[in-house]
């Protein structure tokens, strides 16, 4: 879409969005990323951006921030931050009140009733209310076109649906997970009576659009409701290379000298004791392994304060040189990874699971032992790529196997290979994910939908 002039004297008539997002700059959360990225691309495209989020002090409570991320942020666009459940986390009892004092038990399950009263989401139903009036607000002083509100929490969607039913504004649902689908188990959650499955239809029925960041989501989604499929659209993740300076990436170490690496965040999910056995079987068995190290790049869980099963069980294997060296802000991620001369990516069991990681990890052009069960959606997004070595099975075993073919590889390695791998990557942009439907959603506005 091409900037449209401003007259002088005269509005900005361009189309307005408002970008709903919990977890925006400075947040620390995995799917701060994909909005960051989302709302920057609407920005660049020529609309007027309105970000509405939470504050950073809420982020500094509850989840942890990357203060550089907050500088990628588009020039043009307007964030606006209100708080969030500001008694969640505070450890002043000066501020507490005496229910509070006399039972913080019956106090927080008071809270959290209250607050599944307004919104079916536990965590987040209190921020609702404050939610639906500053879409308004935000509408009022400046007309909104379209919102686009990404998940999760789910809450987000409110300010979505509040603009339609009351001003007839369209609307975007960007599930970055699912609502009603556990992605680890595959099962539903909850009963499709419940509360929540009936608002999810209901906004689901009035949605222009709703994304999902692959396939095997969307399809689950496009079964459960077939007479909405034809909105249900694939927006994937993808890296950045506004993050990821490739060239920075070259071959730079002698065999022995290998570095092994994985970034990302850390959590239960994933198979980290298989992957620590395998890397340990693997350094038995390949010469090549015999002096290298394995190193752990990201937070320790998704909470401010690190996951201590996690740390316990990096530390349990640090005589087989595995080392914790700590998260990494988004803007330091190539200089980690031209330390490395291999990944691992480790991700959970699931048909629904892709990782954002996978596409920056294939962007590197490094080799990658995969080190996830097949049935994974990243393998789809790796199929083909030039450097894979991937586990067959989720075992000690078969990890040890994908870590001594990849760093076998590694150590021989040349230049022009990582070049191949990196050139093969290229349409997992993230830009070549968001822009179809950006472009879509334009001639829609531009076609009057919604007015």
């Amino acid at each position: 879409m091409t900037d449209l002039p401003v007259a002088a004297g005269l509005p900005d008539a361009r189309p307005h969005v408002l970008y709903v997002a919990w977890g925006y700059p400075p947040s620390r959360g995995a799917g701060m990323y994909r909005a960051l990225a989302t709302a920057n691309g609407f920005a660049r495209e020529g609309w007027r951006v309105t970000v509405l989020t939470a504050t950073r002090e809420t982020f500094e409570r509850l989840n942890g921030t990357d203060p550089e991320a907050e500088t990628s942020i588009h020039p043009d666009i307007k964030v606006v931050r209100i708080p969030f459940d500001p008694d969640r986390g505070e450890g002043d009892l000066a501020k507490w009140s005496r229910l509070r004092i006399f039972s913080p038990l019956l106090w927080n399950g008071l809270r959290w009733l209250r607050a599944l009263a307004g919104f079916p989401e536990v965590a987040y139903g209190s921020w609702r209310r404050p939610l639906a009036a500053a879409a308004q607000s935000i509408h009022e002083a400046d007309p909104v076109s379209l919102v686009v509100g990404t998940a999760n929490p789910n809450v987000d969607f409110v300010p979505g649906d509040h603009l339609y039913r009351r001003f007839g504004v369209p609307y975007v649902m960007d599930h970055r997970d699912a609502w009603h689908l556990n992605v680890y188990t595959g099962k539903r959650v909850g009963s499709r009576r419940s509360r929540s499955n009936r608002l999810e239809r209901r906004m689901l029925d009035h949605a222009i659009e709703a994304w999902f960041v692959n396939a095997p989501i969307r399809d689950w989604h496009a079964q459960n409701h077939p007479e909405r499929a034809n909105r249900f659209h694939v927006v994937a993740n993808g890296f950045d290379p506004a993050f990821l300076d490739r060239s920075k990436i070259e071959k730079r170490t002698r065999p022995a000298d290998l570095t092994v690496g994985y970034l990302g965040t850390i959590y239960g999910p994933i198979p980290l004791r298989e992957t620590l056995e395998g890397w340990r079987l693997a350094r038995q068995r390949s010469s090549v392994l015999a002096s290298a190290s394995l190193v752990f790049r990201g937070r320790l869980g998704h909470f401010a304060e690190p996951d201590p099963e996690a740390a316990a069980l990096l530390d349990e294997f640090r005589d087989d040189r595995v080392i914790y060296a700590g998260p990494v802000s988004k803007t330091q991620v190539s200089a980690v990874y031209s330390e490395f001369d291999l990944l691992l990516l480790i991700i959970s069991r699931s048909r629904y699971v892709t990782s954002g990681k996978v596409f920056e990890y294939a962007a590197t052009g490094l080799p990658i032992a995969a080190l996830h069960d097949p049935i994974s959606a990243a393998t789809s997004v790796l199929d083909g790529y030039p450097s894979l070595f991937a586990a067959d099975e989720v075992s000690a075993e078969a990890f040890a196997h994908a870590i001594v073919a990849a760093s076998e590889f590694a150590a021989t390695m040349t230049n022009h290979e990582i070049l191949a791998a990196q050139e093969w990557a290229q349409h997992l942009a993230r830009d070549e994910q968001l822009l179809p439907r950006i472009t879509a959603l334009s001639e829609l506005i531009g076609n009057g939908v919604g007015a």
